[in-house]
């Protein structure tokens, strides 16, 4: 049974309140969860011109010793640096950069020597390119004031930040989607699988729901098993003992374009779960934000339902 996906008389009406409550909670919330990120991130940047002497100590050893400080080092320059543009600066591979910046370690299998070098290379860049207008005591070679090592840690954790800007976005939005299915779910009598029991779709219980379940399902053309994350799976309180849970996606968005660019991925998922479990599954987008005509036509042929965040409530139909 559709719910939303064979009602296109209602989608406009939808799309603008969805737009709305997106606006209104952007302009109430993002703010102070930027404000958060940023402040937590200024701590992080305080903490790394405590490791390098104030910037004076960039040397191998110091890298060697705290490879996660590179985003860090790369918002102090003059002008900020992407990683692609150090990696061609210093000559050194891309490889190593990522590494350092995705997994704070250095690549297992560079060798000390490679490694030495090329982050000897990376700290040269980096000193030479010091921005002056911010870390004012570079060039007096003298240690900073408290206000001067402030000013400059505020400074960089805006960098840092607005450059990560929409990820600290959108996982505010995240949270606040999720926080209001448990509040929805626990007033109808649902309970959240309890932390640290072993969690899996086929196990369950009526009447319950997890956060972050991997599902099993079967990519196309390969015949390989995929775990597909799962943002919420609810269990019906009248469901049969191991019967598949309704599976739920949260996803806002902020603007038109991206949404058109990402549709497929959810048409995907359910191609990967009917393949596992037939078509008679279940899997729910819960919307909020800029989904026009065209994304939801996208996603209605595919046969994937949704429930918008302004009417939570539709989760009703769903037979909870």
């Amino acid at each position: 049974m559709a719910v939303n996906r064979d009602k296109p008389d209602r989608w406009k009406a939808d799309i603008a309140q969805s737009v709305d409550m997106s606006t209104d909670w952007f302009l109430r919330f993002a703010p102070n969860a930027f404000r958060e990120s940023r402040i937590e991130t200024t701590r992080d940047v305080d903490a790394a011109l405590t490791a390098t002497d104030n910037l004076t100590d960039l040397s191998v050893a110091l890298l060697r010793a705290n490879p996660g400080i590179l985003p860090t080092l790369r918002m102090t320059t003059c002008p900020p640096l992407a990683a692609a543009r150090l990696t061609g600066l210093a000559g050194v591979p891309a490889n190593l950069v990522a590494v350092m910046e995705r997994d704070l370690k250095l690549p297992s299998r560079m060798s000390r020597q490679d490694a030495d070098n090329a982050l000897g290379r990376i700290g040269a860049v980096i000193q030479r390119m010091i921005d002056p207008d911010i870390f004012v005591w570079i060039e007096r070679e003298g240690m900073p004031s408290a206000r001067e090592r402030y000013r400059a840690a505020t400074i960089v954790a805006d960098r840092l930040c607005g450059s990560v800007a929409n990820p600290i976005i959108r996982n505010a939005q995240e949270r606040r989607q999720l926080a209001a299915m448990a509040r929805w779910l626990e007033g109808r009598g649902f309970a959240p699988v309890p932390a640290g029991k072993q969690r899996r779709h086929d196990n369950m219980g009526p009447g319950t729901f997890a956060f972050r379940l991997n599902v099993p399902a079967e990519q196309e053309g390969t015949g390989r098993h995929v775990n597909i994350p799962i943002d919420v799976a609810i269990q019906p309180k009248r469901a049969k003992v191991g019967a598949l849970p309704l599976l739920v996606e949260a996803k806002s968005a902020g603007d038109f374009t991206n949404v058109n660019k990402r549709r497929k991925e959810e048409a995907a998922k359910m191609g990967q779960l009917r393949r596992a479990y037939g078509e008679d599954v279940r899997y729910v987008l819960f919307l909020c934000g800029y989904f026009d005509s065209s994304y939801l036509g996208y996603e209605a042929a595919e046969g994937i339902d949704w429930v918008w965040e302004h009417r939570i409530t539709d989760f009703e139909e769903f037979g909870l």
